[in-house]
C-alpha cells in the first residue's frame, strides 16, 4: 500500500513538473492593446497638453541658461528607461515585439498604459514608497509587518488611488498591524525592547517631514538651526505632539486623547507639556478633531504645496533616477522652484493628486525622450546640460534594477503574474540574493552612489550572471536563442534586445556573427557560444546604467 502511494505521488508530481515546462513553452500569446483610458484625467489630449506646459518652461530655462538639447532618443531607448523607472527590470523580448507592432504615433500611450496597469508596475512601486514612508529596517517584529504594508500599498496603487488619501490613512490609521497594513507606518516606531512605551512621536515627526513634506525639519530636534534657518527646536517638536495621542492596545494602535507630549528643550531644567502645532502654514490646520487626523488633512490639504511638490520630486526621480530638486528631501518652502516644478505642482493637484496621471505626463514629456549623448561624438554631453535635463542624466541602475534586468534578460517571455509560479518563485529567491550580495543601498535611493570592485565580481563571477547564461534549455534565453534561431544573424540581433533592448550596431553584429561561425572544439557549439555572448553583454557598463 505504501509502495502505490509512493508511485502515485510521485506520478503526479512529474505530471506537475512536466505541465508547468509545457506551459513555458506552449503558452497563449498575452500581449493584447491595453484597456482604453476612460479617465478624462487620463485623455491622452489633456495628458500631451499638460507635457508640452512642463517642455516649454525647460525649454524657457535652456534659453536662459544658453543650454542646447540633445536630440531625441530612440523610441527602444525610451521604452527602456520606462521599464526599469515603473517595473525595476527592461523590457522583454515579448514586450519589444509588441511594441515595435504599434504604430510609433500610438507608442506613448500603448507602453505607459501597458506598464501602469501592469501589477509588476504597483509591486515596484509600493516597495519604492514603503523605503519612503518606513525605510528598509525590519523594525520590532512582534508588532511589525513591513510585507504586509508593502502588500497593502501595492493594491492601493494598482487601483489608482488618490496619493493623498493613501497618505492620510497611514498618518492616522489605528488598529492591528496585521489586519491593518497601514498602522505599520506608526508600529515601526515602537522601540521593540521596550514596547510600553509605544510608538516613538520624534521619529514619526522625522519621517512625515522628509517623506511627505520634502524637509529636514528633525535637523532641528536637539537644537535651534545653527546656520540661520527659518526651523526652530519648537517647531520640529510640536510637530511630534500630534501622535502623542498614538498607544499600542491589544486591539493594536488607538488613540487616546488625554496622553500628552512632554519634552525638556535645551537649556530648560525641567519638561513641559508641548502644544501641538504645524510648523507652516497654520491656517490648512483644522480647528477641531482627532490630533492625527487634523495632521494628516494639513499635511494633505491641497493648498500645502510643500506635500505636493515632494510628490513631484519623488516622482520625477523614480523616472530619471534623479530628482529635479536635490536634495529630495530639503526643498525650500519659499523657492526658488524649477519652474517645471511648478507646473506639475499645479497639474497633480488639480487632477486630485493622481499619481499615474503625473507619471504619464512626465513620461510623455520631450525631457524624458532626450538621449542620454549628443548627435556628434566630438562633442559630449557637458554637466550643464544632464544638470538642466536638456540630456539625460546618466545613472547607475540600483541594485534591484540590475538583479531584474538580469533575470528578464535570461528570459523571452515577460516574468510577470502571468508566468509559472516556479518562474516567480525563482525570480523573487534570486533577486534577494543578488541585492543582498551586490549591496542594497536603502532607502536614500538617489543620493548617488559609485561602483565597487565587489559589485563588479559579483556580475562578472557571481552565480546569478553564472546560471542566467549557463547552457539550459528551459530555463535561459542563451541557450533557447542558440537552439532555434534561424541564422547566426537573428541570434545576435535577438541577444541584443534581450539584453540591451536595441539592435546592434553593423560592426557589432558583424563581430559576434564571426564568433559563432567559429565551430571548432566543444566550446564552438553555438549555444555555448550565445552563453558567452549573454555574459558579455550583461557585463558591460552600458547594462548597468539608466540612459
Amino acid at each position: 500500500m505504501k509502495s502505490w502511494f509512493r508511485n502515485a505521488v510521485f506520478v503526479v508530481t512529474l505530471l506537475l513538473v512536466l505541465g508547468g515546462v509545457a506551459g513555458r513553452f506552449v503558452r497563449r500569446e498575452r500581449f493584447v492593446a491595453p484597456e482604453p483610458v476612460r479617465d478624462p484625467g487620463h485623455a491622452e489630449t489633456s495628458v500631451r497638453a499638460s507635457a508640452s506646459r512642463v517642455d516649454a518652461a525647460f525649454a524657457a530655462e535652456w534659453t536662459r541658461a544658453r543650454v542646447s538639447p540633445v536630440p531625441l532618443a530612440s523610441d527602444l531607448t525610451w521604452a527602456r528607461r520606462l521599464s526599469l523607472a515603473l517595473t525595476g527590470t527592461v523590457p522583454s523580448v515579448e514586450e519589444i515585439r509588441a511594441f515595435e507592432q504599434v504604430s510609433p504615433a500610438q507608442r506613448t500611450e500603448w507602453w505607459v498604459s501597458h506598464l501602469l496597469q501592469d501589477r509588476r508596475f504597483s509591486d515596484y512601486f509600493a516597495e519604492r514608497l514603503a523605503r519612503i514612508a518606513v525605510g528598509v529596517e525590519g523594525g520590532p517584529f512582534i508588532v511589525y509587518r513591513r510585507h504586509r504594508l508593502v502588500t497593502w500599498l501595492g493594491e492601493q496603487i494598482h487601483r489608482n488611488r488618490p496619493y493623498d488619501a493613501l497618505v492620510r490613512e497611514l498618518l492616522t490609521a489605528e488598529g492591528l498591524w496585521t489586519s491593518r497594513p497601514q498602522a505599520n507606518f506608526v508600529t515601526v516606531t515602537v522601540d521593540q525592547n521596550n514596547e510600553a512605551e509605544g510608538p516613538d512621536e520624534q521619529k514619526l515627526a522625522a519621517r512625515v517631514s522628509r517623506a511627505f513634506l520634502g524637509l529636514r525639519i528633525d535637523c532641528v530636534q536637539c537644537h535651534d538651526d545653527m546656520f540661520g534657518g527659518p526651523w526652530k527646536q519648537r517647531d520640529f517638536h510640536q510637530l511630534a505632539a500630534f501622535f502623542a495621542c498614538a498607544e499600542m492596545s491589544l486591539t493594536g494602535v488607538r488613540d487616546n486623547a488625554e496622553k500628552a507630549y512632554e519634552y525638556r528643550y535645551l537649556k530648560q531644567k525641567e519638561k513641559e507639556v508641548v502644544t501641538p502645532r504645524v510648523p507652516f502654514n497654520a491656517g490648512l490646520l483644522p480647528a477641531e478633531g482627532p490630533l492625527r487626523q487634523r495632521l494628516a488633512t494639513w499635511v494633505t490639504h491641497r493648498d500645502n504645496r510643500a506635500f505636493a511638490r515632494t510628490l513631484v520630486n519623488r516622482t520625477w526621480a523614480l523616472l530619471f533616477n534623479r530628482p529635479l530638486h536635490k536634495p529630495i528631501d530639503e526643498i525650500p518652502l519659499d523657492g526658488p522652484f524649477h519652474p517645471a516644478m511648478e507646473v506639475l505642482v499645479d497639474d497633480v493637484v488639480a487632477n486630485g493628486f493622481d499619481l499615474q496621471r503625473l507619471i504619464r505626463v512626465i513620461a510623455t514629456t520631450e525631457v524624458f525622450r532626450r538621449d542620454s549623448r549628443n548627435a556628434d561624438p566630438g562633442h559630449p554631453v557637458t554637466p550643464e546640460q544632464e544638470l538642466q535635463f536638456a540630456a539625460f542624466p546618466l545613472t547607475r541602475l540600483r541594485p534591484d534594477q540590475v538583479a531584474g534586468a538580469i533575470l528578464q534578460s535570461a528570459n523571452l517571455r515577460t516574468i510577470d503574474a502571468d508566468s509559472p509560479v516556479f518562474v516567480r518563485v525563482l525570480r523573487y529567491l534570486q533577486q534577494n540574493d543578488f541585492v543582498k550580495r551586490f549591496g542594497d543601498i536603502g532607502e536614500d535611493e538617489f543620493d548617488g552612489f559609485s561602483g565597487t570592485i565587489p559589485q563588479r565580481l559579483v556580475m562578472m563571477n557571481g552565480e546569478l550572471v553564472r546560471e542566467r547564461t549557463k547552457e539550459d534549455l528551459l530555463m535561459n534565453a542563451s541557450t533557447r536563442i542558440g537552439a532555434v534561431a534561424p541564422d547566426d544573424d537573428v541570434a545576435v540581433e535577438t541577444a541584443y534586445l534581450a539584453v540591451l533592448t536595441r539592435r546592434p550596431t553593423p560592426a557589432e553584429k558583424a563581430h559576434f556573427v564571426d564568433r559563432l561561425r567559429d565551430n571548432s572544439g566543444e566550446d564552438g557549439k553555438r549555444s555555448h557560444r550565445m552563453g558567452d555572448l549573454f555574459w558579455t553583454l550583461m557585463n558591460s557598463t552600458e547594462f548597468s546604467w539608466n540612459h
